[in-house]
């Protein structure tokens, strides 16, 4: 029996929960969290992660029982309760210490409850606890006292060597001393039709009723019998589990009949079995002598691990006359469909099969050499082409089968009820895995890398007539071709399609493409069809989904049950399904089969999702966790916050998925994800409220579970630094403000000193004008007398000429006594002062106090000397001043070098230039 349909089994190694090997007891809380007693200490398992909670003396825990909200342990010398705090957090809580006797050299074994008592018993003591006043009363033996028994209601324990006791009235009393009773360890004591049923460790089973005791002769008693057993369970169903040394468990059903016997061959982490628990899903945890191992007695699944290697890869499984046949990679094997017995080899089948099929009542073995006809476990060749991967009913002919081969399409027929090959249809020779026919004449054949083809034959099924590749849809690997409920449909990773005929086209069905796919990822094409329930069933990468008839429509449903590719360990695009009976299925895989009873698929299983931790802390620097109360407050500077939630689900094929939203930043639900963790970093102020929620195949967890919390702002922006922000910026308002105002009062001074300014400055510029105009007016005016005072130099100039030309011309005549008095009034008038004085008096005006000027610069000067400068700064010649001083040329000359002498003038300068320049 090492290979057997066998319930699921997990298994958890130290280096996963992280503690020691030895696990001595198992309990769970109300919350369903699971916790063990280990060496190392408390483990409690969430269903998501295992957390470690050191024993107290640093001692291995020997027991442990959730009583209410608190979690007793026992230990080396110590024994007390664990509860949690606001922070998820078990914390201790030492009982042994309140004992007023001491404590002998003991280990604490076993933690029963019984109404509002707690017993922790040792190998020498039964101390009894009284939860509501929390006293004391003890039990003392003289012998050991292996194990402490709850049965119906009553306390029951052993002395070695002594018998049976019962306590009543907080005393001890004995019920039988019989020698089994004295020499035998007692394993556990169960109560069966109202009756005691003591089982021992190594005696087996015994009935007690009325003080006698009988052997329990079952049909497995001799096998239990000789192994030594070290912990028992009877589980809710009135089965029980025998926890054995060296030999796993044995399940036996409520009559004594053998159901399992799990070991680590077959699937244990360990052989020596120390503690049994069975959870509130009726799961079974097994504390191992090396490890953990949990059972799920209630899956729907059944597991057959073909752990020898003699079965191979399953490919194709039937059930014919009561026997169930597998195709394996390494032949056909059988067994009969009701028993646990092993798998026989059907002689000359040795090498790949690919195909079973039974068809009117005949068992057809599709194989790597050919055809075969198996009858009563021995096998026929009726078809020696190689590769024969299906065979089917040609439409509305009985007689003739179609088959599949590597080397194109094979016709079988049926002559005196029995099957032979009658030919091959000729003009077509590709692989041919997959076909349907669309009607008597036409079919399609499916090739992974060649496409779909579409064959028209002839009448009588020999040759093909034409065929052509399919062009509506692509090519595909591990696609496959099936016809279900009429329709031909063909799928690869694009989707379903189904084929049209009035169109004569393949047309995608989006309905069963999402279904199939939603939420999941392609893995494989292949579609089976069960002909039984008219069921379609197909394989993704994480489910099994299977699409059913719509009851009011023509709409297809689907239902998905978690089976992950990793765990089915099938060959994508081979995958085989078999109706066993009812609804039971038999699935292939690479070392044997599982079996999915969908009576047992209870996808509508209520659950609820926890938050078991929140942990907050500076980026980058070590967490610290916090309460999981309600609106908890945090320094800005904690803004980074881990929470870890979880759903205490124990089914190895129930994936658990989360989904979560934190409001009041990512108002959005999130994509489900496997991660019980998620890690918020760099949280801003604010309020939040943090939502999480599970799912499970399709159903969703019943809470959403929730936090609510508050980030602080920094305390540069708390109230009282935002108050004197306030007051700050005020007292800055108001210092630029009255930096404001004297600034513009100081600018409008300065505007109206520059408009002063401007003004004064305007007026002085009007006044420059004026005064300019004025100057430019007497500028005209000296200009003009200027101009008077030129005209009146030439004409004196004129005048002095004219007469001093009429005096010579007078002087050339010789009547000198006519002629004198007319000279002498010329010389007169040359010499005349009052030209002179007018002269000067024009000067004067039209060049104010030149004169006064030289003489005050050279007093020296005469006035004969005055009289040039005025002559020379009207810019005129030596022979235009020499008639105005009734001198000659020359001597004009010599009066302007004798001018420069007194005026000390140097050679070099000009003494014209100089006189203009004063």
């Amino acid at each position: 029996m090492d290979a057997q349909e066998l319930p699921p089994v997990e298994n958890y190694a130290p280096e996963i929960y992280g503690a020691e090997n030895q696990n001595w007891a198992i309990s769970q809380a109300a919350d369903n969290y699971i916790y063990i007693a280990n060496n190392s200490g408390l483990l409690e398992f969430n269903g998501a992660k295992w957390k470690l909670f050191p024993s107290p003396n640093k001692s291995s825990l020997r027991s442990v029982n959730v009583i209410g909200d608190r979690i007793y342990t026992g230990c080396y010398m110590e024994f007390g309760y664990w509860e949690k705090n606001d922070f998820g957090n078990l914390i201790y809580f030492s009982l042994s210490k309140k004992l007023k006797e001491p404590l002998l050299e003991e280990i604490f074994w076993n933690i029963l409850k019984l109404d509002n008592w707690v017993l922790f018993q040792s190998l020498h003591r039964i101390y009894i606890y009284n939860t509501d006043d929390e006293s004391f009363n003890s039990i003392n033996s003289e012998t050991n006292l292996p194990k402490v028994f709850k049965v119906n209601e009553s306390i029951y324990f052993q002395k070695m060597n002594d018998g049976l006791y019962k306590i009543e009235n907080g005393k001890p009393v004995l019920i039988s001393d019989h020698p089994i009773l004295q020499n035998n360890i007692l394993v556990n004591i169960f109560s069966v039709n109202e009756k005691m049923l003591l089982q021992t460790q190594e005696k087996g089973f015994y009935f007690f009723e009325d003080k006698k005791f009988s052997k329990w002769d079952f049909p497995s008693n001799d096998e239990i019998s000789s192994m030594s057993v070290y912990s028992s369970l009877q589980l809710a169903d009135g089965s029980f589990i025998l926890g054995t040394i060296s030999n796993g468990i044995y399940h036996l059903d409520s009559n004594g009949n053998l159901l399992n016997k799990i070991n680590q061959k077959n699937g244990l982490n360990n052989n020596t079995v120390l503690s049994l628990f069975e959870d509130r899903d009726h799961n079974v945890w097994l504390g191992l002598d090396n490890g953990i191992s949990l059972i799920n007695f209630n899956s729907p699944f059944s597991i057959y691990n073909d752990i020898y290697g003699k079965l191979g890869t399953v490919y194709a499984s039937v059930i014919y006359n009561n026997n169930l046949y597998l195709g394996t990679n390494q032949g056909l094997f059988y067994k009969n469909s009701n028993s646990n017995e092993d798998f026989k080899f059907v002689p000359g089948t040795n090498g790949q099969v690919w195909c079973l099929k039974v068809i009117d009542g005949t068992l057809f073995c599709g194989h790597n050499i050919g055809t075969f006809i198996v009858n009563d476990n021995v096998v026929e060749l009726i078809a020696d082409y190689m590769g024969t991967w299906d065979i089917k009913h040609f439409n509305n002919n009985k007689n003739l089968l179609l088959q599949g081969n590597y080397d194109g399409l094979f016709v079988l027929e049926k002559i005196n009820n029995s099957w032979k090959i009658r030919n091959k249809i000729e003009g077509f020779d590709i692989s041919s895995r997959h076909f349907e026919l669309i009607d008597n004449n036409q079919l399609f054949v499916s090739h992974e890398f060649k496409g779909v083809y579409k064959l028209k034959i002839n009448n009588d099924f020999t040759k093909v007539l034409e065929y052509s590749t399919e062009k509506s849809v692509q090519k595909g690997l591990k696609s496959s071709l099936i016809k279900y409920n009429n329709d031909i449909i063909y799928t690869l990773k694009e989707g379903i399609f189904k084929y049209n005929k009035k169109n004569e086209k393949f047309i995608k069905d989006s309905l069963m493409s999402a279904n199939f796919l939603a939420n999941d990822t392609y893995f494989s094409g292949n579609l089976v069809v069960d002909p039984k329930t008219n069921t379609l069933w197909g394989f993704t990468n994480k489910n099994i989904v299977y699409f059913t008839p719509g009851k009011l429509n023509n709409i297809p449903k689907s239902v998905k049950i978690y089976l992950p590719a990793s765990l089915r360990r099938g060959i994508a695009g081979f995958e085989s399904m078999t109706n066993l009976t009812g609804r039971q299925y038999l699935f292939g895989t690479s070392r044997g089969y599982i079996i999915l009873d969908l009576d047992k698929s209870n996808n509508e299983r209520p659950f609820k999702i926890g938050i078991n931790s929140i942990d907050k802390s500076i980026l980058n620097a070590q967490s610290t966790p916090v309460s999981l109360e309600d609106n908890n407050a945090f320094k800005f500077r904690n803004n980074n916050l881990v929470f870890n939630f979880s759903v205490p689900e124990y089914d190895k094929y129930a994936e658990v998925n989360y989904q979560y939203q934190l409001k009041g930043i990512y108002n959005k639900w999130s994509s489900w994800s496997t991660n019980s963790e998620v890690f918020f970093k760099n949280l801003p102020a604010g309020n939040y409220t943090f939502h999480v929620r599970a799912k499970i195949g399709n159903v969703l967890s019943t809470n959403v579970a929730s936090y609510s919390f508050r980030i602080n702002r920094p305390w540069m922006l708390s109230t009282p630094m935002l108050l004197i922000y306030f007051i700050l910026f005020s007292a800055l308002l108001f210092l630029i403000h009255n930096l404001y105002k004297n600034y513009y009062a100081k600018q409008k001074q300065k505007l109206m000193e520059r408009k002063q300014r401007d003004f004064a400055l305007s007026q002085l510029e009007n006044e420059k004008v004026i005064m300019q105009l004025k100057n430019e007016k007497l500028q005209g005016e000296i200009f003009s007398k200027t101009r008077e005072l030129s005209a009146s130099t030439m004409n004196i100039i004129n005048k002095n000429e004219l007469l001093r030309t009429i005096k010579e011309e007078l002087t050339l005549v010789k009547d000198e006594t006519n002629i004198k008095p007319v000279i002498k009034i010329i010389n007169k008038n040359i010499a005349n002062t009052s030209d002179w004085e007018l002269f000067q008096e024009a000067f004067n005006n039209a060049d104010s106090d030149f004169l006064k000027k030289v003489k005050l610069l050279h007093p020296a000067l005469s006035p004969n000397d005055l009289r040039l400068c005025a002559y020379l700064r009207l810019n005129l010649s030596s022979k235009e001043i020499a008639p105005l001083l009734n001198i000659s040329v020359r001597s004009v000359e010599i009066k302007r070098y004798r001018l420069r002498k007194k005026m000390d003038l140097p050679h070099e300068d000009s003494l014209v230039a100089y006189i203009l320049n004063i």
